[in-house]
């Protein structure tokens, strides 16, 4: 009996052994996906980049721009968080601040409304001269039809909720990708603090910026771009 005990003490250590051993497989996988783990950017590349994220209408519903804006402050890439509204004015100060030298790559990220805005300030920083390197559009409300366009632009939406995938115009130059994150338990007013989406976010915006050395080039359309009608005030604002 007793080298029977010995033989299924030493198994059941062996399984749990195994077990052990597959975990470990399995939480090395999740630390080196692309998807949630990226070499952080240079400290030069950081600090020449300006990251604008607009939040929704009433600055309460999208509060999980401001934990990816401290995220991205603590990589020390400076951030302004400001409601969708502000869109045009934050474009010009975008423009003055790329002119003067002290902003080489802008990135923006919008939710709800302020995603719905993100075509309207991509177009105005392009009218200006002033490239956008990446555009993060969280569940847009509204059809947005991209005219003009960043290097690249992610729209992600919740395709059985209210959001709305982007559309390209004819002759849309820049890469365009709809996600459709339907059937991941997240919600229209949750996106933007999901912390799945947020570090989607982060590392999108931290590989753009190590690709940033080719800086992008101001997307113009023939005869000059004009600036597409803001979508607050040709729509009520939902959030």
């Amino acid at each position: 009996m007793r080298p029977n005990g010995r033989h299924t003490a030493g198994a059941s250590q062996l399984s749990a052994l195994r077990v052990w051993a597959l975990g470990l497989l399995l939480l090395s996988a999740v630390a080196i996906s692309p998807s949630t783990a990226q070499a952080a950017p240079s400290q030069a590349a950081a600090a020449t980049t300006h990251v604008y994220l607009l939040r929704g209408v009433l600055n309460i519903f999208s509060l999980g721009l401001d934990t990816i804006g401290a995220r991205l402050q603590a990589q020390g890439i400076p951030v302004t968080v400001a409601n969708f509204v502000s869109w045009s004015s934050l474009a010009d100060e975008a423009a003055t601040a790329y002119r003067a030298g002290r902003i080489k790559t802008i990135i923006l990220v919008g939710h709800s409304s302020g995603a719905t805005a993100l075509p309207d300030m991509i177009a105005k920083l392009n009218q200006l001269g002033v490239p956008v390197k990446l555009a993060i559009g969280l569940d847009s409300v509204f059809k947005t039809k991209l005219s003009t366009g960043a290097e690249r632009y992610i729209n992600i939406y919740i395709g059985d909720g209210p959001g709305e995938p982007v559309r390209a115009a004819q002759g849309l130059r820049g890469k365009l990708d709809n996600v459709d994150v339907r059937g991941t338990g997240v919600g229209h007013i949750s996106i933007d603090k999901n912390e799945a989406i947020q570090r989607r976010v982060i590392a999108e915006i931290d590989a753009a910026i190590m690709r940033s050395r080719v800086p992008a080039a101001p997307v113009a359309e023939p005869g000059g771009p004009r600036p597409a009608r803001a979508a607050a005030a040709t729509a009520p604002a939902r959030n």
